[in-house]
C-alpha cells in the first residue's frame, strides 16, 4: 500500500458584518482545523463601491466582509501572519485592489511578500455570464487580469494569479460540457493575452500557476467524470495549443465549492447528505482530485450561515480524510470502461463547443452567444423539475415531512445587524478625514495615467492602498477610464415559440390583454447590487414565452431608476428579484417610490431567500406576492401575475 497522502486544503467560504467580526470568525475556524483561508466579501467591495454610496444601501456586510480601505484589510487580518497563510480572495472585478491591500497589510506585518501564498480569483469573462459583479468591458477587465499575472510571475511567485471559475457557470445552469468548454475558453483567452506580457521562458510557469474552481452538483459520477474530463482536456490544451513539454506545468489545480444551486429550502437537513455526495464527485478519484475543498451548510438557501453551520461543513470533509482510508490508495477508477467512456463523451462534447467558440473569436467575442445558452440551458433543467422528469426530494417528490427541529428557534440562519451599515460608514468616513489628502490625489493621478497608458496597474494600486485610497476610488478611475459596461442579459425580448404546455397561461394573458387593449406589460428588476440574475432570467423568458411584454434590463439598478421605468412604460406589474439579504429596506424604498409616482395600484411581487418573517413585513409594505426557492412552479406564478392584473381572470 502506497504511502497516505496528505489531504487537500481545508476552507471555510467567510466573511460578514466588519472586519473586526470577520476576523474573530477566521481565527476560530482555523483554530478548529481550517487549514488555509477563503474570504467572501460584500457587494459593495466587489463591484467597486465604497459603503456610504448609494447603490450600497442595506448590502453592507450582508454575503461578505465590506473593505473599503487598508485600515479594514489590517484589521480582517489581525493576529493571522499572512506569510504562514494559505488565502483565497474570492474576488474578481476588483481584484487587483483587493490583492494590493492584501500585500500592504503583510509588508507592514513585516511579511516576506515573496512566500505569500493564495490565489485571487479575477474571473471576469464568468461574471458577464453567471455573477454580475463586473465594473468595466470585456476587453480592459482581460488587461487586468494579466495585470496581475504578470506582477505576480515578478513578485509573488507562490501566487495564483487567476482562478476560472466554472462555479457559477453551472449554477447559471451550464450542462457539464458547456461548464467544461467555457471554463476553457475563458483559460485560453487568459493565456493569450499573457503571453504578449511575460518573457516567453517564463510563459510554461505562468501557464503551470492557472487555477481552477468548479462546482460539483449531486449527480456525482457525472461530476466526477466531469473532473477527469477537465483534467484530460487542460493537459490537451495546454500541451497542443501553448507547447508546454513539463508535464507539471499541464497539471489541472483546482479547488471546489459544491453545489449550492441544488440545496432546498425545503425539509433543508436533507442538504447535508447532498453536500456528502457532492463533495465525493471531487475526491474520490485521486488523478482529478481537488486541492483545495469547501463545502456551503446546510442552511444556505434559508439565509446566512452561522459559525456552527460552516464548523459542521468543516466536520464532514476531516471525517472523510482523517477516519476514512481514502488518502490510502491509488486511483479507483483507472481503467473503468464506465468512466471512461462517460469521460469520452464529455470531453467530445466540450471540443465540439470549443471549436464554435473558437469560430467566433473565442471566449471574450462570444459573451453574448455563451450568456444565451445558459438562459436556455437553465430554462430546461427548470423545466425537467417542474415536469418531475427530475427528481427533488422534498421538492416535487415526498413533500410530506415532520417540522426540521435545526430551523426552529432563531431559524437556523444568522441575521447580519442592520447596526453594521451604519457603522462601517461611521469609520469610513473618519478614515477620509484622518489621511493625508494630498498622498491620495497623487496616488489616484499615478493609478489614471497607468490606466490610460495601458501600463501594469498593479504598481500604482499598491501605492494607492499605502496612500489610503479608498474600493470607491480605485474602481471610479478604473471607471472613468474604461467606462462601464452592461452585460447581456441572454433575455431576448422576441416573441418566442416555446408555446409547449404554456397553452392554457397563453390563452389567460391573451384575454387580459384584450381587455386592458394592449399587451399584459410586466416589468422584471433587479434593485441593489445582487448579481445573481438567473432567478430573474428565468421569470423574464417564462413570461416572455407566456405572452406577456417584458422588460428586463439586467443587473444592478437603483429603487428610482426601477419605479421610473415602470412609469414610463405604464406597466401593469412589477417583479423585483433579490438573493443578497437586502429585500427589506430596498423594496421599502421602491414602495415609497411607488407610491409618490403615482403607481401605488400597479402590484409589485418579490423572489428571492427571505424568511417569513420578512416576508410577512413585505406583505405589510404593500408587496402582493412574496415568492422564494420553494415556489418552483413558474406556471403558478405567471397565473399569479395574470390574476393580479385582472381579478378573476387566471381562474376563468
Amino acid at each position: 500500500m502506497a504511502d497516505k497522502d496528505k489531504p487537500w486544503l481545508f476552507r471555510t467560504y467567510a466573511g460578514h458584518s466588519t472586519a473586526a467580526k470577520s476576523n474573530a470568525l477566521y481565527r476560530t475556524n482555523l483554530s478548529r482545523g481550517q487549514t488555509g483561508l477563503s474570504v467572501a466579501f460584500d457587494l459593495p467591495t466587489q463591484t467597486g463601491y465604497d459603503s456610504d454610496h448609494i447603490l450600497a444601501r442595506g448590502e453592507v456586510g450582508k454575503v461578505g466582509v465590506p473593505v473599503c480601505h487598508l485600515g479594514d484589510m489590517r484589521a480582517l487580518f489581525d493576529q493571522i501572519p499572512l506569510e504562514q497563510m494559505n488565502t483565497s480572495m474570492t474576488i474578481n472585478a476588483t481584484a487587483p485592489w483587493l490583492l494590493s491591500l492584501y500585500i500592504a497589510v503583510a509588508e507592514e506585518q513585516g511579511a516576506d511578500v515573496s512566500r505569500l501564498q493564495g490565489t485571487v480569483q479575477n474571473d471576469l469573462i464568468k461574471e458577464y455570464l453567471s455573477r454580475g459583479t463586473y465594473i468595466c468591458p470585456p476587453a480592459p477587465s482581460l488587461a487586468m487580469i494579466t495585470d496581475i499575472a504578470a506582477y505576480t510571475r515578478q513578485h509573488l511567485p507562490k501566487w495564483n494569479p487567476m482562478n476560472v471559475c466554472s462555479y457559477h457557470l453551472q449554477e447559471a445552469g451550464a450542462t457539464p460540457e458547456q461548464e467544461l468548454a467555457y471554463a476553457l475558453a475563458t483559460a485560453v483567452a487568459v493565456l493569450d493575452d499573457l503571453r504578449d506580457k511575460v518573457p516567453a521562458d517564463s510563459f510554461p510557469e505562468m501557464v503551470g500557476r492557472i487555477s481552477f474552481f468548479v462546482n460539483a452538483g449531486i449527480r456525482f459520477v457525472t461530476e466526477l467524470c466531469k473532473m477527469r474530463a477537465f483534467t484530460e482536456l487542460w493537459d490537451e490544451i495546454t500541451r497542443d495549443r501553448y507547447g508546454i513539454a513539463d508535464e507539471k506545468y499541464r497539471r489541472f489545480r483546482y479547488g471546489v465549492q459544491v453545489n449550492s444551486l441544488g440545496l432546498t429550502e425545503q425539509q433543508p437537513e436533507n442538504n447535508v447528505y447532498r453536500i456528502l455526495l457532492e463533495m465525493l464527485a471531487v475526491t474520490l478519484s485521486k488523478n482529478a482530485r481537488a486541492r483545495a475543498v469547501q463545502l456551503p451548510a446546510w442552511n444556505e438557501a434559508l439565509g446566512l450561515p452561522r459559525p456552527w453551520d460552516q464548523q459542521w461543513s468543516l466536520r464532514m470533509q476531516q471525517i472523510l480524510a482523517y477516519e476514512t482510508d481514502l488518502l490510502e490508495y491509488g486511483d479507483l477508477f483507472d481503467g473503468n470502461p464506465v468512466i471512461a467512456a462517460k469521460v469520452e463523451t464529455l470531453k467530445q462534447g466540450a471540443r465540439d463547443e470549443l471549436a464554435l467558440l473558437d469560430q467566433m473569436g473565442g471566449a471574450i467575442a462570444a459573451i453574448d452567444y455563451m450568456k444565451a445558452r445558459l438562459v436556455e440551458s437553465n430554462a430546461a433543467r427548470l423545466g425537467r423539475i417542474e415536469t418531475n422528469e427530475t427528481v427533488v426530494v422534498g421538492v416535487n417528490r415526498w413533500q410530506q415531512a415532520e417540522p426540521s427541529p435545526l430551523t426552529a428557534g432563531d431559524g437556523g440562519i444568522m441575521v447580519v445587524d442592520p447596526a453594521v451599515e451604519a457603522d462601517q460608514v461611521g469609520r469610513l468616513i473618519a478614515w477620509r478625514a484622518e489621511r493625508d489628502a494630498s498622498a491620495v490625489e497623487a496616488a489616484l493621478a499615478a493609478l489614471r495615467r497607468a490606466a490610460q497608458s495601458g501600463a501594469n496597474i498593479m504598481e500604482p494600486s499598491i501605492a494607492a492602498a499605502r496612500a489610503g485610497v479608498t474600493t470607491g476610488e480605485w474602481a471610479g478611475v478604473m471607471r472613468a477610464v474604461h467606462g462601464e459596461y452592461r452585460g447581456p442579459t441572454g433575455v431576448s425580448q422576441a416573441p418566442s415559440n416555446r408555446t409547449e404546455g404554456l397553452e392554457e397561461i397563453r390563452d389567460a394573458v391573451d384575454a387580459v390583454s384584450a381587455r386592458l387593449g394592449r399587451r399584459l406589460k410586466f416589468l422584471v428588476g433587479k434593485p441593489g447590487l445582487d448579481g445573481h440574475s438567473n432567478g430573474a432570467e428565468q421569470i423574464a423568458f417564462r413570461a416572455r414565452d407566456c405572452g406577456m411584454d417584458i422588460t428586463y434590463e439586467g443587473i444592478r439598478l437603483t429603487p428610482e431608476e426601477i419605479v421610473a421605468r415602470a412609469r414610463e412604460q405604464d406597466v401593469h406589474v412589477v417583479g423585483l428579484s433579490i438573493l443578497s439579504g437586502s429585500h427589506l429596506p430596498l423594496i421599502d424604498d421602491l414602495m415609497a417610490r411607488m407610491q409618490a409616482a403615482g403607481m401605488g395600484h400597479v402590484p409589485v411581487i418579490v423572489g428571492g431567500i427571505i424568511p417569513d418573517d420578512d416576508a410577512a413585513r413585505l406583505t405589510a409594505m404593500g408587496v402582493a406576492r412574496v415568492y422564494t426557492p420553494k415556489d418552483f412552479q413558474l406556471n403558478t406564478i405567471m397565473m399569479d401575475i395574470v390574476g393580479l392584473v385582472a381579478p378573476g381572470a387566471a381562474a376563468a
